[in-house]
């Protein structure tokens, strides 16, 4: 493995980059709704912007944010606000999946200050910081969509009120899906074992799902003061995960969308494939992992990535569509490809070059 590492130059990796961006963005308008799949894809153009410096890539999130006005749903009035269940409406201002853009428009704020970026991000946030609830994270993706908002509130504010809420509301993600066994997550109650079991009668761990955790707490842990009260829970939390996930990839690199049972949806998969990716190497590049320990699991992860996902033409396929589980039968292939799978792949070759460098 150490001589395919040596095989990947800089540039070779930012031609990969650029390539897979330069392919996304030439045949998808930035001009979409600022819901989580779009939203995805931003945080990894934005980590692209970070290393490459292309006013190009960064004007197209720029646009993004402009188009939606930096809002993420637009209902007004707090006493309409909903998140208790599914919904894409207006109204489900408290709804994760609403709320991912924030990300991404508090990032363009500290390249370029202006107070209307993150109006909207403060008046959502600063009431779910304030409330007096703690059920909003119900689904795996919430830890993606929402934790690295929080902590980027406290960047952007200094208040203290985001990182404490952070944690009173993964304690209640916790309660309902963290698999105390394995320290992996079932995707939402409704996956629990033994009530919900995979074909062969395993426990049932959405590989997406997994991806979204291990990602999100990468973007917390980057931004969370070490000297935080809670900031080891978060680490040893994000440890005990990347090793429970290094424990199940397949040997062609990939993970099969049901983690511990490659039968019940066999083949690979893109998005939780490259999510893992980027949470290991985040967490080698960062100190929280050992590289001797996890530096086999990222070579063969980004081996899949590059030699299987990516397509000659910068397209990346084998993305299960947006979905919430494994699905037996359901067939992805290299012309399967989607925003929230772009944006993940970018945020591993990222990472994977700062591995190599």
């Amino acid at each position: 493995m150490a001589s395919q590492a040596r095989s990947w130059s800089g540039e070779k990796v930012k031609e990969v980059i650029r390539r897979v961006n330069t392919y996304w963005q030439a045949n998808n308008p930035a001009e979409v709704r600022a819901f989580w799949d779009n939203a995805a894809y931003h945080t990894g153009n934005m980590e692209v912007y970070k290393l490459l410096q292309d006013q190009q890539m960064l004007d197209y999130s720029i646009r993004w944010a402009e188009y939606n006005h930096w809002q993420g749903a637009t209902e007004p009035d707090p006493a309409k606000w909903k998140y208790k269940q599914y919904g894409e409406g207006q109204d489900y201002v408290l709804f994760g999946d609403w709320q991912i853009c924030f990300q991404t428009y508090i990032d363009l704020f500290h390249l370029s200050p202006d107070e209307r970026k993150v109006a909207r991000a403060k008046e959502v946030m600063g009431y779910e910081a304030d409330s007096k609830v703690h059920d909003y994270w119900w689904w795996a993706d919430a830890l993606y969509m929402v934790m690295p908002v929080m902590t980027k509130m406290y960047r952007l504010t200094g208040d203290t009120k985001y990182l404490n809420k952070l944690y009173e509301n993964i304690l209640y993600s916790d309660s309902i899906m963290l698999d105390s066994e394995t320290g992996l997550y079932f995707r939402d109650g409704k996956y629990i074992y033994p009530k919900h079991k995979t074909g062969n009668g395993k426990k049932d761990f959405w590989a997406r799902g997994d991806g979204w955790v291990l990602a999100g707490l990468a973007k917390v842990l980057q931004d969370m003061p070490e000297s935080d009260v809670h900031q080891p829970f978060f680490r040893e939390k994000f440890i005990r995960l990347a090793r429970a996930v290094a424990k199940v990839q397949q040997p062609q690199g990939y993970w099969t969308r049901s983690m511990m049972d490659p039968e019940h949806a066999p083949g690979p998969e893109t998005s939780g494939t490259a999510f893992f990716c980027y949470g290991l190497l985040w967490g080698i590049n960062n100190g929280y992992l050992s590289k001797k320990e996890f530096a086999p699991t990222v070579k063969k992860a980004w081996k899949y990535l590059t030699e299987t996902a990516l397509q000659p033409d910068g397209k990346v396929g084998y993305v299960q569509p947006i979905g919430e589980r494994a699905i037996p039968g359901q067939q992805v292939d290299a012309n399967s490809q989607a925003n929230f799978g772009v944006g993940a792949f970018l945020l591993a070759a990222c990472e994977y070059l700062r591995f190599i460098k």
